[in-house]
């Protein structure tokens, strides 16, 4: 990909993005805070898998 079309393809996302917060701001925070919940519960599963094998 020439650097060219990966700054417009940036720039797009970045755009898309900021359209989506903007417009709908309570359904954004809502993914937001969904997003951190599942990466949470990820680090504990593995948190727990390390004790378990460790224990």
């Amino acid at each position: 990909m020439s650097s060219g079309l990966k700054k417009i393809v940036i720039i797009g996302v970045v755009v898309l993005v900021l359209f989506f917060l903007i417009t709908q701001p309570t359904h954004s925070a809502d993914l937001v805070h969904r997003l951190l919940g599942w990466l949470k519960d990820g680090a504990e599963a593995i948190i727990t898998f390390f004790k378990s094998l460790f224990a």
